[in-house]
């Protein structure tokens, strides 16, 4: 049986380099080229054909999809200034999500899988609530490293404890996406494994268990794509409102 994690290694397809630096394109650019013409053309066809009164079905399920990234925005960011991050936030739910959903059809690649991936996700969003949070408040930005009502007597102590939460927060971003994704398909890739390799007589056991599991991963991707949205609005939220 093959190894589990066979699934997550990256060979080049079209090997290409640039000055020492290998930019090849193998299965995960592929992936995400893919998902990008996924969201693209998704939002196009709805544009393209116009929202009307009495919606059609691809029309509905982005209204409620879009309803539901609404009701996150006014939650955390609130509904004045979540106005201007909602078609940010919609991107990086919906993305995500297709990037997790593209992970589940065979031979295609979980690009959410790989750590580089989701870090530099997860470190562009941090760099940007630091940049929204110094542009808004000034120097005034850094009391966010003071929560509201400690005795001063605290405030040295607090100060390095807030510092390393704020700079945790892209590594359990990142860590968070990329350790389910993964955990996920390697319990499929072991199941399918040792459906292929058992007999017919006891096949059917883990194969009945990957449809089960594959079902599960399907809730898990729209569970991972809300968690990770959710928690970039939590961080877009408080820089805004020195929380």
């Amino acid at each position: 049986m093959d190894s589990p994690l066979h699934h997550f290694e990256l060979h080049p397809i079209i090997p290409l380099s640039v000055m020492g630096v290998d930019i090849s394109i193998n299965k995960a650019v592929i992936a995400m080229w893919v998902g990008l013409v996924i969201v693209f053309a998704l939002f196009m066809l709805v544009v393209n054909k116009g929202t009307k009164a009495i919606p059609g079905k691809m029309q509905s399920v982005l209204e409620i999809a879009m309803e539901f990234i609404r009701g996150m925005v006014d939650e955390f960011i609130g509904k004045k200034e979540g106005k201007k991050y909602f078609s940010f936030v919609a991107t990086v739910f919906i993305f995500i999500l297709t990037c997790n959903l593209i992970g589940l059809v065979p031979g295609s690649y979980t690009i959410t899988s790989q750590l580089a991936v989701t870090g530099a996700f997860a470190l562009g969003i941090f760099l940007m609530t630091l940049v929204i949070g110094f542009s808004r408040h000034g120097m005034h930005f850094l009391t966010i490293l003071v929560p509201p009502g400690i005795p001063k007597i605290m405030i040295p102590v607090m100060i390095p404890i807030e510092v390393i939460s704020m700079l945790a927060r892209p590594l359990s971003l990142s860590v968070r996406l990329f350790a389910n994704m993964t955990a996920g398909h390697t319990v499929l890739a072991v199941l399918f494994g040792l459906a292929m390799s058992a007999s017919i007589w006891i096949g059917w056991m883990p194969f009945g268990f990957t449809v089960i599991i594959n079902g599960l991963e399907i809730a898990i991707a729209f569970i991972q794509a809300y968690i990770f949205t959710t928690l970039t609005c939590v961080y877009i939220g408080d820089v805004i409102n020195l929380h």
